[in-house]
């Protein structure tokens, strides 16, 4: 996240959400599973606050600080209410031991040194606190048409035809990203010294249909276009 990547993408990052509404509510759904009431939560990339402002409103979990490079997507999270910094996951230090929960949510493929931000966010940490890595795996169906949307330039090609989600996530955000297997984000984590980790993913229908219904979130990662590692600092 060494860039502003969303910086003149604010607006079309919460229109495609909210266009695409039951994607939206089954990401937000996930994005709670791990998540519990009264923690003091950190939310690294937390974008415009859309995902914030759902859990508060639909899970009673309250999510007040954030950090997010682009000054566009923060400024609209602090009209929803949440106190952001402007800075790179890499850059940012938190007091130490201050937060119960650290949450990544749609942010690692955007994050250019997730080693030294996952540091960073163990510091940060209470004993027992733990960190949440949510975003589109490599190996998915999401994370194997995005890569070839990338590698083309553009989602209107004829090996895309018919194969790619009805309404596909905005290109110049797709170009944008660098996603990891799940067992590469694991890697990081463990080398930040997080153990004992728990999963649990969602969009496990293909593509064309995961837009249909509102999906709830399922235990595991290997089935998955959306998928939450939860890591613990012991």
């Amino acid at each position: 996240m060494k860039n502003n990547n969303f910086d003149q993408y604010a607006e079309k990052y919460d229109a495609w959400f909210l266009e695409n509404t039951n994607v939206l509510y089954s990401e937000a759904a996930l994005v709670a599973y791990f998540l519990r009431k009264g923690e003091k939560i950190l939310s690294i990339g937390c974008g415009s606050g859309l995902f914030e402002r759902i859990l508060r409103t639909d899970y009673d979990i309250t999510v007040e600080d954030g950090v997010e490079p682009s000054s566009d997507m923060a400024q609209i999270a602090r009209a929803r209410g949440m106190k952001v910094t402007v800075a790179t996951a890499e850059d940012y230090v938190a007091a130490p031991e201050s937060y119960d929960t650290i949450l990544y949510n749609g942010c690692p493929g955007y994050i250019t040194d997730l080693d030294l931000a996952l540091s960073h966010s163990y510091d940060a940490l209470k004993p027992g606190g733990k960190v949440i890595l949510i975003d589109i795996p490599k190996e998915s169906s999401y994370g194997l048409l995005y890569n070839l949307a990338k590698a083309l330039g553009t989602w209107d090609h004829p090996l895309l035809e018919g194969v790619q989600p009805k309404d596909p996530y905005p290109i110049e955000l797709v170009t944008k990203a660098c996603w990891r297997t799940t067992a590469e984000k694991v890697g990081s984590m463990r080398k930040a010294g997080f153990s004992d980790f728990e999963y649990a993913q969602t969009l496990t229908t293909h593509p064309l249909n995961s837009g249909d219904y509102i999906q709830k979130p399922l235990p595991g990662y290997d089935s998955g276009d959306y998928v939450a590692i939860c890591g613990y600092k012991r």
